[in-house]
């Protein structure tokens, strides 16, 4: 994904605000664990709270819930705090 510019900020600036009248907003933010099949020697790193091995990932979107940046690939046990902290995005 390119990285954006302050003037693709600007702009999901005013988008977000001419579409949802939410002012200074660059993004939405989210987070998912995805369901994976366990790996082997992964011990305990992608086993989640909710009991099941995953990866978590992170996305930021546009104000038309287009994806602007993307985390993949994080361990199952970290919450979106954790890989926002780690992550570019963050």
């Amino acid at each position: 994904m390119p990285t954006p510019t302050m003037g693709k900020f600007q702009n999901i600036t005013q988008q977000y605000f001419l579409k949802w009248i939410f002012s200074n907003c660059v993004g939405a933010i989210d987070g998912k664990h995805v369901r994976i099949k366990a790996l082997k020697n992964s011990v305990s790193l992608f086993y989640n709270h909710k009991d099941y091995h995953s990866m978590g990932m992170l996305a930021v979107v546009d104000a038309d819930y287009k994806f602007t940046a993307i985390d993949v690939g994080s361990y199952g046990r970290e919450g979106d705090d954790g890989i926002f902290l780690k992550s570019e995005i963050g």
